[in-house]
């Protein structure tokens, strides 16, 4: 029997790249109802995410650079959905 991976979408931007890589290392999480990223304030999380940066850069950019992106997705994400009562989500 032929088994497929389900394919995830290409990402077509390096901001796309970078939220990828903290909503896989648990750094960011969506709002279920509203689709904002709130930052989890988990330090272990991040540092996860700047090490897939730094091993794993997107084709064409130096490793540093791509930390320098995650971390500035990172600080431009509240720990609060804009939305949702008092925040919670």
């Amino acid at each position: 029997m032929l088994m497929t991976k389900e394919r995830r979408p290409a990402i077509r931007t390096l901001r796309g790249w970078a939220i990828q890589v903290l909503q896989e290392a648990g750094a960011i999480h969506e709002c279920e109802e509203h689709g904002w990223a709130k930052d989890l304030a988990d330090p272990h999380a991040r540092e996860d995410a700047f090490d897939v940066a730094r091993q794993h850069p997107p084709a064409g950019l130096s490793p540093a650079d791509a930390v320098a992106e995650v971390r500035d997705v990172l600080d431009s994400i509240g720990d609060t959905c804009p939305e949702c009562p008092d925040g919670d989500c």
